[in-house]
């Protein structure tokens, strides 16, 4: 099987392409340095040059917070260009894996979200992402939609990263309280999405690693495991103000992945362990 892979210069990108690598897949890790995604012409002669059999669309526009007034590019990112994409694999008679988000929920009650409940995104970001999935649905039918939240991977900046640095800088970190969901190591999903593949269970998925928290349990975590000493002051959400909205409910139901055959991912304190040995060892070998 020959796979392509966008954004690979991102967080689950790059882990995608290392994990297929590792497993001996023919795959190859595109960015924008190699075609514009919302260039119809660019992208389908990519692809068709390359003859793919399965592609995984991690490339987006995430950047929530400029979305609000970036708006153009990212809906020429995340819509047109996954159009663009889902047009080629259509061609080509590809597979599609569609990383979608979160974000397209509005996350008001406690409910942990199942792929077929219904969508309503509160910002810009999370608009584009669901009609990025609209369009999955409409021009594929072999696909995979799935939705993951908090990623956080070795390749790129992340939360994690950011509480690492300000938890060595201060002695107190004022974090968000009420808004809860589950930490994504990058590392993690990438054999999920290489299982996927192989199969042909298509549909929507929620795949995040096992556990829900807030931010700020997330980071007395991050600190805990760090051996960090700044201290966590939790605040709501009303105190730190975002130019996007967050949904406060990012909870996501993995029932689909049992029911499919697909294994579950290892529990977010585990991962967030195995994943600072991870950026450890790699700072040390440089």
């Amino acid at each position: 099987m020959k796979v392509l892979v966008t954004g690979v210069t991102g967080q689950l990108g790059y882990d995608t392409v290392e994990y297929l690598r590792s497993q001996k897949v023919e795959c190859l890790g595109t960015s924008s340095s190699n075609f514009d995604l919302s260039d119809a012409g660019a992208t389908q002669k990519f692809l068709a040059e390359y003859q793919p059999d399965a592609v995984i669309h991690c490339a987006a526009y995430t950047n929530v917070n400029q979305a609000e007034t970036d708006k153009e590019r990212c809906y020429a990112v995340n819509v047109e260009g996954t159009k663009n994409i889902a047009m080629s694999c259509r061609r080509l008679g590809a597979k599609l894996v569609y990383i979608s988000t979160e974000y397209i929920f509005d996350g008001e009650g406690e409910q942990y979200y199942e792929p077929e409940d219904a969508a309503f995104p509160l910002g810009v970001y999370g608009r584009t992402k669901y009609e990025g999935e609209l369009a999955v649905k409409e021009l594929m039918e072999q696909y995979f939609i799935v939705r993951i939240s908090w990623a956080f991977g070795k390749n790129g900046n992340n939360f994690v990263k950011t509480m690492l640095r300000l938890g060595a800088e201060r002695s107190e970190v004022r974090v968000v309280q009420d808004q809860i969901g589950s930490p994504t190591y990058t590392k993690d999903v990438a054999p999920l999405l290489a299982d996927m593949i192989a199969t042909n269970q298509y549909g929507v998925y929620h795949a995040t690693n096992e556990g829900v928290c807030s931010w700020a349990e997330f980071t007395k975590e991050i600190f805990r495991q760090a051996g960090l000493p700044a201290k966590v002051i939790p605040i709501p959400s009303s105190e730190y103000p975002t130019p996007a909205r967050r949904p406060k409910n990012s909870r996501l139901s993995k029932v689909c992945l049992d029911r499919a055959g697909f294994h579950r991912l290892p529990a977010w304190q585990d991962a967030l362990s195995r994943y600072l040995e991870e950026i450890s060892a790699d700072r040390a070998g440089k």
